[in-house]
């Protein structure tokens, strides 16, 4: 599978192009269009999510992926020495060769044990993510420290050292969603975040009044 990025940093699409008979695992409702002869199999098992697995057909295809919120786009490309721990409202795409598991010893452990706001990646190939916002990236030196909101990351690699706790303590908190949660990180490693967190969008269409479900 090859990725094309286009409409970045703004409004991100990504061009899945897959070889004759290549199969590739989608968020289902991620897909904007598809080259005529791609089938769509909205049975595709991915624990966590709601995937589609999109199979080119004998002259090959491509497929179209946006998120449903506007921003960046980052191709993850991973090579079976490291995993990743990834926010599961990032995840557009990934090969089939790649491993998505949100139960995964790295999630767990940040979880408690509880099925939370985060999966873990791990294989070789393309991870396709979505950023609200821009993409940043957090470059940590050696035993270098930073705290990040949890709603605004959006993955790093599970060889970081890292903890996820409260806030504060009089603030709800959520390992389902993130709400009121912060990561402690220690370097050496990179950490991508985004600009803008999903649910401070939710929080403000509430305070102004909208009815908003999540």
């Amino acid at each position: 599978m090859q990725v094309r990025t286009r409409h970045t940093p703004t409004f991100g699409v990504a061009r899945l192009v897959l070889a004759p008979a290549e199969p590739v695992l989608v968020e289902r409702s991620s897909v904007v269009a598809t080259s005529y002869g791609i089938t769509v199999d909205t049975r595709g098992k991915a624990p966590g999510v709601k995937a589609a697995l999109c199979t080119a057909g004998p002259e090959g295809g491509w497929v179209d992926v946006a998120p449903p919120l506007p921003g960046d786009l980052h191709v993850l490309e991973l090579d079976g020495t490291v995993g990743w721990c990834v926010a599961r409202n990032t995840w557009l795409a990934s090969a089939v060769t790649v491993a998505l598991d949100p139960a995964a010893p790295p999630v767990r452990a940040l979880h408690g044990g509880d099925s939370g706001f985060l999966s873990h990646f791990r294989g070789t190939g393309s991870v396709v993510l979505s950023c609200y916002g821009t993409l940043d990236v957090v470059t940590l030196a050696a035993g270098e420290l930073v705290t990040l909101d949890a709603g605004h990351v959006v993955g790093f690699a599970d060889t970081l050292q890292c903890r996820l706790r409260a806030l504060t303590p009089d603030v709800p908190q959520s390992v389902r969603t993130g709400d009121g949660l912060v990561f402690d990180f220690a370097g050496p490693g990179l950490v991508l975040t985004r600009t803008h967190s999903p649910r401070g969008l939710v929080t403000w269409l509430r305070d102004n009044g909208f009815s908003v479900r999540a």
